[in-house]
């Protein structure tokens, strides 16, 4: 473990973003992470990992710490469920992968969500109606003041829409070990967004024959033909939560727009941001060297030298339009530094 200095994140960001920071090491091991924390205790401390949530607003004046610790093993099997373990530092597509091909179920429709392990219970990633807790187990993390390890359950984790206690009143005071996943053997398929539904006709596979592995090659073709490659259009995926508003608010919006589509929740209405941003004009519009993806409003890009902040500001207008239009204030997904 070597800590470098003055150092581009380019590289280690998905909107490829030029910011730079004045400290940086990559770590493989839990030893390692514990020795880069003790030998720059007096700054500041930033661990990335895919680097696919994160706005980099300006330079980091501090030490960024690459997280690579990876292994995927079995903890415990059952006649019906798997938990598999897997360290922080796993690519999330890469573990989705290796568990469909062991034909172990429950992740199949987080296919392709780019980013690592760790950020999955942090965010509660989810997508095509399943979320992280849905299968989630426990996981370890570290006590970033005491370098201790501890274990939170599902219910320790306070998860809520794509986000959890880590993101809430312990942010920044854990470290994201491993995670623990409860899969199964025996599958119940999750079909209920039509998308899915429609790839698996086009390809003539009957729903009742679905296997998980079909599922989730119709969720990486949902997502490619909607959402551009950062690696060729940089991008932080959807970058606003879809809001979830008050019945009542919903019906009175209902009356003023007819089209607005809505989702029963447990708290109200989710509606879909990207509908709210393309009908305040937004969708694939450029506006210096950023912009809302022409396929898809959420999705903000760089379309090859935008500035953080540039990013930021057009973020903050879209956030303003919409409120002026819909009363609804939409909240960022991805993290701001």
């Amino acid at each position: 473990m070597t800590i470098q200095k003055n150092i581009s994140l380019k590289p280690y960001n998905t909107f490829g973003l030029d910011a730079n920071t004045s400290h940086f090491c990559q770590v493989n091991s839990l030893l390692e992470l514990k020795q880069a924390l003790i030998e720059s205790e007096n700054i500041p401390h930033l661990i990335i990992g895919g680097g696919s949530n994160l706005l980099l607003t300006k330079d980091y004046e501090g030490l960024v710490i690459l997280n690579k610790i990876k292994g995927i093993q079995i903890e415990k099997e059952t006649d019906d469920h798997v938990y598999v373990k897997a360290y922080s530092g796993e690519n999330w597509h890469e573990l989705v992968q290796y568990c469909v091909n062991k034909n172990w179920g429950g992740i199949e429709n987080l296919s392709l969500i780019p980013g690592t392990v760790g950020a999955a219970p942090m965010q509660n990633i989810g997508a095509y109606g399943v979320e992280t807790e849905n299968v989630f187990d426990h996981l370890e993390a570290l006590n970033l003041e005491t370098l201790e390890i501890e274990k939170f359950d599902k219910g320790a984790c306070e998860f809520g829409y794509r986000e959890s206690i880590f993101k809430r009143k312990l942010k920044g005071q854990y470290f994201i070990y491993s995670v623990t996943f409860c899969l199964t053997k025996r599958h119940q398929l999750h079909l209920e967004y039509g998308d899915i539904k429609t790839v698996l006709n086009e390809h003539q596979i009957k729903l009742e024959e679905a296997t998980i592995l079909d599922v989730s090659n119709a969720v990486i073709s949902i997502r490619q033909s909607k959402l551009p490659d950062p690696k060729v259009l940089g991008n932080s995926g959807s970058f606003f939560k879809n809001p979830t508003i008050a019945k009542n608010t919903f019906e009175t919006l209902k009356s003023q727009f007819p089209d607005i589509k809505g989702f029963e929740q447990a708290h109200g209405i989710k509606v879909p941001a990207g509908w709210l941003i393309e009908q305040c004009g937004w969708k694939g519009k450029r506006v210096g060297e950023t912009g809302s993806h022409a396929q898809q409003a959420l999705v903000l890009v760089n379309y090859g030298n935008a500035k953080g902040n540039e990013v930021y500001q057009l973020a903050l207008a879209i956030i303003q339009s919409v409120k002026e239009k819909f009363g609804i204030v939409l909240e960022p997904e991805v993290n701001i530094i």
